[in-house]
């Protein structure tokens, strides 16, 4: 299927849906959150297709959220800038696309290298399953941009690694490394960088080769369970606020610092 910002196709029983915007480290723009929610449901409508790769073209798995996406950026209120109604269409993309992944029929692979930031990491916990290369990097840093985490990642995070380092990881917006998340149980399997592609390629031929019912049910079932817990509470206002922390002027300042540090400083890199 043509897209974009991503790649959807299929190899049998194994799907393929690649970010590919490698040159904005596959930053999460508003076109690339809504193809990404739309090659879900084309995904389900191939009745042949039992495990989906999701993965990262270039550098890295996504950098997340595209700040200098005009939508993204355009959710901002400003004078002379779009309606609510728009604004709040774009707010609540991410969380419609992490819905989307995780609801998929197909058992889901993130293959996650170089960077998992922020709406990239929530993309990485809507897959069933998660296998990084061993530099890989991880972080959230929406506090240090004065924004909360949305796009339904604190129920993700506390439904994987429990409220204590939600907060944490959340609030201190410390980077942290593959072997951490591993133990946290983050993520699946941790492996040499050069061994990324096969090992998840080899996991996948696995589960593709598995009765088709008995892996079905067990995704729905384990997710069923999880939402009884609780996990599945995602607020509807998610976006909404969003939207509503970014007029604080503390927000606005600690944005401002954030662009002007670390986007600088990865400018200098490139």
């Amino acid at each position: 299927m043509e897209f974009e910002t991503i790649r959807a196709d299929t190899d049998g029983a194994v799907g393929h849906l690649t970010l590919n915007r490698p040159e904005r480290l596959n930053a999460l723009g508003a076109t690339m959150m809504r193809e990404i929610r739309d090659a879900a449901a084309w995904f389900d409508r191939q009745a042949e297709v039992r495990v989906v790769v999701v993965s990262g073209a270039g550098r890295a798995f996504s950098a997340g959220a595209d700040l200098k996406d005009p939508p993204v950026a355009g959710a901002v209120p400003r004078e002379g800038g779009p309606a609510w109604s728009e604004r709040r269409e774009v707010g609540q993309l991410g969380l419609r696309m992490a819905d989307a992944v995780e609801q998929m029929r197909a058992v889901t692979i993130a293959q996650v290298h170089g960077y998992a930031v922020g709406g990239g990491l929530v993309l990485m916990v809507a897959c069933d399953l998660r296998v990084a290369a061993e530099d890989a990097v991880f972080s959230i840093p929406e506090v240090d941009l004065g924004i909360p985490l949305a796009w339904g990642g604190i129920p993700r995070l506390v439904r994987e690694i429990g409220p204590a380092l939600t907060k944490e990881l959340v609030m201190t917006c410390r980077r942290f490394t593959p072997a951490e998340a591993k133990a946290a149980g983050l993520v699946n399997r941790v492996v040499a960088a050069d061994a990324l592609a096969g090992e998840v390629s080899a996991l996948a031929a696995e589960l593709a080769a598995k009765p088709t019912v008995p892996v079905i049910v067990t995704k729905e079932h384990v997710n069923a369970v999880a939402r009884s817990m609780g996990a599945g509470l995602t607020a509807f206002a998610d976006g909404d606020v969003l939207l509503g922390a970014v007029l604080d002027p503390e927000s606005l300042a600690a944005s401002s610092r954030y662009r002007e540090t670390t986007l600088g400083r990865s400018r200098r890199k490139d």
